[in-house]
């Protein structure tokens, strides 16, 4: 558990770096750039071999304690919201009518991500990790929203757009859910 601690640290710090000392941040300039990915980056490393464990590193996977033992039909929700935050992540890419009303829809989809996970994983590890990450993005979007006034919305984007975000939200979750299958984590149950 100690590795997702510091991964989650890691990710927090470089992440909320620019809110929380936005004059320090500037200071590093292009180069603050490249150690906020560093950092988030090793952070990522972290909280994946700090949870799943490493054979190459001989490092084992966070210890399995038991909170909660969540119903199996949860899973189909679990899905439901992951197309959902698959959708919101290629939404703010592509500028879809969906981010005329949320303002942050990768924060949201990080957030709909993590709570989807919570649903399914009741262990410890589970909890912490992406109750760690959910607890970022709220708080992310709470620092920008109090330091930076709201821009103008969008214009709504055409039809095209909608069909390429859910397009991609499709094919982005098969992958997703065929890597999840080999890694031994079958998320349609």
């Amino acid at each position: 558990m100690t590795l997702i601690i510091l991964g989650l640290a890691l990710w927090w710090g470089a992440h909320l770096w620019k809110r929380v000392a936005p004059a320090s941040r500037e200071r590093w300039g292009e180069a603050g750039k490249g150690l906020v990915t560093a950092l988030s980056l090793a952070g990522v490393v972290l909280m994946v071999v700090g949870f799943r464990g490493s054979e190459w590193l001989g490092v084992q996977g966070a210890e399995f304690v038991e909170v909660w033992s969540p119903p199996r039909f949860l899973i189909h929700v679990n899905n439901l919201l992951m197309f959902l935050a698959f959708y919101l992540y290629a939404a703010s890419g592509l500028k879809t009518r969906i981010t005329r009303v949320i303002r942050h829809p990768q924060l949201t989809a990080v957030k709909t991500w993590a709570v989807a996970h919570l649903l399914v994983n009741g262990d410890l590890a589970a909890i912490l990790l992406f109750g760690g990450l959910l607890a970022w993005a709220v708080v992310t979007v709470i620092l920008i929203n109090r330091a930076e006034p709201r821009g103008p919305l969008p214009e709504p984007a055409p039809l095209a757009k909608e069909i390429a975000a859910v397009v991609g939200a499709v094919v982005v979750m098969g992958v997703v859910m065929m890597i999840h299958n080999w890694l031994g984590v079958p998320p349609w149950g």
